[in-house]
């Protein structure tokens, strides 16, 4: 089934009094919200009692859980010791989610840096099949690792990159950031056609079945010149883009993946209505 929830702790979870990650399952739950994502953005700095905790409470509120590993990955730096570094947070953000119950590790792939583009995405590539066999031999063949599309032109990330890293390996499953895409792509997400053809690649390169769950972020975002500026929130008019022909999408595509809102500090709230709209579109 489809599932809606916020990326982290927003303003409005701490204004009702709530502190620890652990009470954000209840949260959630009397949202009427599905999933729920753990950012380890600055670093995976956990006890695996406190992963257990936090992990129990979920599971007892019906709500599903996920991890986005440290933002500073980047599988196309040139240095090899720092693409260890890389492989080790994504493995390190595997372990935490295991110890919560969850299944999916959200991952920023790579940034441009100085290379020329076709070489950082070809270094990016091989690094991934590193990972890949990483992820085999540390036992977590179970868990999807999705790889995200990113917003700013320096960064590695474009639909198309994501799908092609996706093939590596079905352990891979995409992460699409629509709101990245926007960005990216200066406003590009309008209708439902404009969401319908990214999808529909997606299943034509992926296929039915990978691509039915595969992961959403949703916001809105300020972008300018080389794309993303920063998060917005849905009050805002100017940016977009809109979920409403997203929604509609997914039900004619029969797709139900894992939406996770990054609304700036509304995310809870946004995720809701996200998930009012997309039961009252009717096709």
């Amino acid at each position: 089934m489809i599932k809606f929830g916020p990326s982290g702790n927003g303003d409005d979870f701490y204004a009702a009094g709530f502190k620890h990650t652990v009470e954000a399952a209840g949260f959630c739950k009397s949202l009427g919200l599905d999933c729920y994502e753990y950012s380890f953005g600055r670093g995976v700095n956990i006890s695996e009692a406190t992963a257990a905790e936090i992990g129990e409470a979920f599971k007892n509120a019906g709500v599903e859980i996920s991890a986005h590993a440290p933002y500073f990955i980047n599988f196309a730096n040139p240095d090899d010791e720092a693409a260890q570094k890389s492989y080790n947070y994504v493995l390190s953000s595997a372990r935490a989610i295991v110890a919560m119950g969850g299944e999916r590790v959200v991952f920023h792939p790579a940034a441009q840096g100085k290379a020329e583009r076709g070489e950082a995405v070809r270094l990016t590539s091989d690094r991934l099949k590193i990972l890949r066999d990483l992820i085999y031999s540390n036992g977590f063949e179970n868990l999807k690792f999705c790889p995200e599309t990113m917003g700013k032109l320096a960064q590695i990330g474009t639909l198309e990159e994501i799908v092609e890293f996706c093939k590596i390996d079905e352990c891979f499953l995409p992460a699409v950031d629509f709101g990245h895409i926007n960005a990216r792509e200066q406003g590009s997400l309008k209708t439902v056609s404009d969401y319908k053809r990214r999808l529909e690649y997606m299943i034509s390169e992926l296929g039915y079945e990978r691509v039915k769950n595969f992961h959403v972020h949703f916001s809105k975002i300020m972008y300018g010149g080389k794309g993303e500026i920063k998060h917005l929130t849905f009050e805002d008019e100017t940016y977009g883009p809109e979920f409403e022909p997203l929604a509609i999408a997914l039900k004619e595509l029969k797709l139900e993946p894992y939406i996770v809102s990054e609304s700036a500090g509304t995310q809870a709230k946004d995720a809701a209505e996200m998930k009012r709209i997309y039961n009252k579109v009717d096709i």
